[in-house]
């Protein structure tokens, strides 16, 4: 998992700064609008919406975007999209395997990009079922690391909100949670005074394939080659590599 969250961590923050921000922006924004239909545009009812808006800012969404997505998810303003959630399932290099997450109002758009990107780069679609069973849901914050805060410090201020586990990702921490405690866990640490940069749910694998160097690079441009497509929200995988393997694939 370590080198999983460290690989995802360092993607994250390559995408704010390259040429590929105006596509997090959108996926940012997509996220905003989902949370304000689903759940309503008031962040003080909505903690779905006020993780997602925390996560647009601290990316550097422009304010504008973030409250004019708010008004066309909640209806205050037309223009709203009919989003849908679809999750793919596939396998990549070595037998790795995926969960692509697409946001989208246009299925049928959205299943020939994930089949055109994973038969591209040596990967495949995988029947309904077959992949899933190995990935859990949960709740992951990540806390900015701060002077004289140690992982340990992490785990006694969120442990009786239900966080199960602290891993250190190098400039950050992540608390990992199961799906319905996040909120709790999240409030847990703004409650201590801590920064937190992202509160989601996410997919986590339960096993894991170690990749060396050729199979990193292979998997890593897979994934981007799916995350190129607009309609791809999130793209999970059960990879491991070590440290010294994300240093030489850079």
């Amino acid at each position: 998992m370590s080198g999983h969250s460290k690989w995802a961590t360092t993607k994250h923050k390559k995408a704010v700064v390259d040429a590929r921000r105006g596509k997090l922006f959108a996926r940012l924004i997509k996220n905003i609008e989902v949370a304000a239909r689903m759940g309503g545009g008031d962040v003080n009812g909505n903690p779905t919406l006020y993780d997602a808006m925390q996560k647009a800012r601290k990316n550097s969404v422009p304010l504008d975007n973030i409250e004019r997505a708010v008004k066309r998810g909640s209806g205050a303003e037309a223009g709203g999209a009919d989003w849908q959630t679809i999750m793919y399932e596939g396998y990549g290099p070595n037998g790795v395997a995926l969960l692509v997450e697409c946001l989208t109002d246009n299925r049928n758009r959205a299943a020939t990009d994930v089949r055109v990107a994973l038969t591209r780069n040596g990967g495949s679609m995988a029947d309904p079922g077959s992949v899933s069973y190995m990935f859990t849901r949960k709740g992951v914050v990540i806390v900015a690391k701060a002077d004289g805060v140690s992982e340990d410090d992490i785990l006694m201020v969120v442990l009786d909100a239900g966080a199960e586990e602290v891993n250190d990702l190098g400039e950050s921490f992540e608390i990992v949670s199961e799906a319905t405690d996040m909120v709790g866990v999240r409030k847990a640490v703004q409650g201590a005074g801590m920064d937190y940069e992202s509160a989601e749910a996410t997919f986590l694998p339960s096993v894991s394939v170690d990749l060396d160097e050729d199979g990193a690079r292979k998997l890593f441009r897979l994934i981007e080659a799916l995350e190129d497509s607009d309609d791809v929200q999130n793209v999970y995988a059960n990879f491991d590599v070590s440290d010294d393997v994300m240093e030489a694939v850079g």
